[in-house]
C-alpha cells in the first residue's frame, strides 16, 4: 500500500505564547498579531497568576467574533507553561452532553488541571528522524482519512532506529503534534509520549523565527534504556481511571459515565499523598469557555463555586454578544452574564483587525500550512478577508491550495483563489442568496 504523509494543522497550533516584550505586545509574536492591547493585558493576568494573586477571579474575553479570543487564550496557556493544560469547551456543550450540567463542568474543570507524575520506567528516547503516518478511510465515513499505522525515525548521538507502530501509537503521535526535529521520550509499556523539545539543527533547518520552542541535546547513549519518565495526566484522567479499574491503563478505553465524589476524593488524597513525597506536582491549567452566554443560571452558580476551590484551573470565558438576556431568566445583564459574576472577572476586549493585520495572519497561516501563495493572490485574499471576515479568508486557503494541485500549481494564484470563492461563499452572500430565493426555499 502506498504511503502517505498525514499532518494534522489545528487553528492555533502556531501560538507559542503572547508575543510580549518586557510588558509591551510586539506587533507580530509567538503566532499572534496585532490584539496589542488585549495581549498586554493578558502578560498582566499570567504574572498575577505566577504570583498567585489570582485566586477567586476569572477573565471575560469580550469582542467581535474573529478577533483572536481564542488565540489569546491559547497564549494564557502557553505562557504559564509548556505542560499546562488547555481545555476548550462551548456553552452550548452542556446540555448536548449525554450527562448533568453540573457534571460536565466539573469534568471539564478536573481536565484542566494536570499532575506531573515521575516515574522510572523502560523508556524509548531520541529525535524524531523521520514520521510518515499512513492513513485509511474511516470506517464510518469513507470521506474522513484516520491513521492505520506509523512508521518512525528515531536517533541518539549513538544509535540510529526505524519502528513501525499501531493506529493507536500512530494516533498518540498526531494528538501530539510530534513532528521531524523533535526530541521525545514513549514509555514502553503504556505508549505515552512526551515532547522534550527541538534540537538546535533542527530549528535551523527548518529556519522558523515565528516558532518560539525549547531547545535540548540530542540524547546519548542507546535508543532503549531505563530512565525516569515524566508525564502530565489531568485529574480527570485520575478520576476515570480509578473509577474503571483503578488502573493508568484504562486510560486509553474511553467511556462518558459520571463520576462518584467518593471517587474524586480517593483521586485527590492519592494526588496530595504523591505530592508530599516528592513523586508529582500539581499543574493549574486554562478552562476555556466559548459562547459564555449560552450557561444558564445554574452553571454560573457552579463555577461560582468552582472559583472558590484550592485546585481550581484559571477560567477564561468568551463572548461576542452585548445586553443578552441571562438563559433561565428574563434579566438583561452585560454579555448575558449575571452582575455578580461580573464582579469577579477581568473583562479584556478585543477589537477587529486592520488590512495590515489580516494580510500578516494569512501570512502565518501559509506557512503553518506549508502553503505558498502568489504576491498578487495574497492581496487579494486579504482584500476578501477585509471586506467578508478574516475566518472566510482563512477558510479559503485549503479549497485555493487543492485546486492549485489539481492545475499542477506549486503555488496559489489570484485565479485558485477566485474559483475557491465561488465554490464557496461567505455569509453575506450566502444570505443574499436565500433572500433572493426564499419564496423557493421551504418555510
Amino acid at each position: 500500500m502506498e504511503e502517505t504523509k498525514f499532518e494534522r494543522i489545528g487553528s492555533h497550533s502556531h501560538i507559542t505564547g503572547l508575543g510580549l516584550e518586557g510588558r509591551k505586545a510586539k506587533f507580530v509574536g509567538d503566532g499572534l498579531v496585532g490584539q496589542t492591547e488585549a495581549r498586554e493585558a493578558a502578560g498582566i493576568i499570567v504574572d498575577m497568576v505566577k504570583k498567585g494573586r489570582f485566586a477567586g477571579r476569572a477573565i471575560l474575553l469580550a469582542g467581535p467574533p474573529g478577533t483572536g479570543k481564542t488565540a489569546i487564550a491559547v497564549g494564557i496557556a502557553k505562557e504559564l507553561g509548556r505542560d499546562v493544560p488547555f481545555v476548550s469547551i462551548s456553552g452550548s456543550e452542556i446540555y448536548s452532553a449525554e450527562m448533568k450540567k453540573t457534571e460536565f463542568l466539573m469534568q471539564a474543570l478536573r481536565k484542566a488541571i494536570g499532575v506531573r507524575i515521575h516515574e522510572m520506567r523502560k523508556i524509548y528516547e531520541g529525535e524524531v528522524t523521520t514520521l510518515d503516518i499512513q492513513t485509511v478511510p474511516h470506517p464510518y465515513n469513507p470521506y474522513q482519512q484516520v491513521p492505520k499505522s506509523a512508521t518512525l525515525g528515531l536517533k541518539t548521538k549513538d544509535e540510529e532506529k526505524q519502528f513501525r507502530v499501531d493506529e493507536t501509537f500512530a494516533q498518540y503521535l498526531i494528538q501530539q503534534n510530534v513532528e521531524v526535529g523533535d526530541v521525545i521520550q514513549i514509555d514502553a509499556d503504556s505508549g505515552r509520549i512526551v515532547k522534550l523539545g527541538k534540537t538546535k539543527e533542527a530549528l535551523k533547518k527548518e529556519s522558523m523565527d515565528l516558532h518560539v520552542k525549547d531547545t535540548v541535546e540530542l540524547p546519548e547513549g542507546s535508543i532503549v534504556k531505563e530512565k525516569e519518565f515524566v508525564y502530565v495526566l489531568s485529574l480527570h484522567d485520575l478520576d476515570a481511571a480509578t473509577s474503571r479499574r483503578g488502573s493508568f491503563f484504562s486510560l486509553f478505553f474511553g467511556g462518558k459515565e459520571e463520576i462518584t465524589n467518593e471517587t474524586r476524593q480517593e483521586v485527590d488524597e492519592m494526588v496530595k499523598k504523591w505530592v508530599d513525597e516528592g513523586r508529582a506536582e500539581i499543574i493549574p491549567g486554562v478552562l476555556f469557555i466559548d459562547e459564555v452566554h449560552m450557561l444558564d443560571i445554574e452553571a454560573f452558580a457552579f463555577l461560582n463555586r468552582a472559583m472558590e476551590s484550592d485546585l481550581a484551573p484559571i477560567i477564561i470565558l468568551a463572548s461576542n454578544r452585548g445586553m443578552a438576556k441571562i438563559r433561565g431568566t428574563d434579566i438583561n445583564s452585560p454579555h448575558g452574564v449575571p452582575l455578580d459574576f461580573i464582579d469577579r472577572l477581568l473583562i479584556i476586549t478585543t477589537k477587529p483587525y486592520n488590512r495590515d493585520e489580516i494580510k500578516k495572519i494569512l501570512e502565518i497561516r501559509l506557512k503553518e500550512e506549508k502553503v505558498q501563495m502568489e504576491e498578487d493572490a495574497l492581496e487579494y485574499l486579504t482584500e476578501i478577508g477585509v471586506k467578508a471576515s478574516l475566518r472566510y479568508a482563512v477558510q479559503l486557503i485549503a479549497p485555493a491550495s487543492n485546486i492549485a494541485s489539481y492545475h499542477k500549481r506549486k503555488k496559489i494564484t489570484r485565479e485558485d483563489i477566485e474559483e475557491a470563492e465561488k465554490l464557496f461563499v461567505d455569509v453575506k452572500k450566502s444570505m443574499k442568496y436565500l433572500k433572493e430565493y426564499e419564496e423557493m426555499m421551504l418555510g
